[in-house]
């Protein structure tokens, strides 16, 4: 299954309409998203504060991978899923 993160932060709409464009992207391709909230660890706030969202995908040969920020990548993120095949 794929695994994806998105770094996210409370009122964002932009991270609203990333997660609505992955999953129209996927369509019925089974996933699975989880939303952190970056603002509730200061490690996080570090690392992504001024690119959220930022989406991140699972391989098992690569780990955790930046895929894109601020909008969807289709492009980036339709590449990951070819290679997760």
């Amino acid at each position: 299954m794929l695994k994806f993160t998105l770094y996210s932060r409370s009122y964002c709409h932009l991270c609203e309409d990333m997660a609505l464009a992955l999953k129209a992207l996927l369509g019925d391709l089974p996933y699975e998203l989880e939303i952190t909230d970056v603002d509730a660890d200061p490690a996080l706030v570090e690392k992504y504060d001024e690119l959220v969202p930022v989406l991140t995908g699972y391989s098992m040969s690569n780990g955790w991978q930046q895929l894109c920020h601020y909008h969807l990548d289709a492009k980036a993120v339709t590449a990951f899923v070819q290679e997760q095949s």
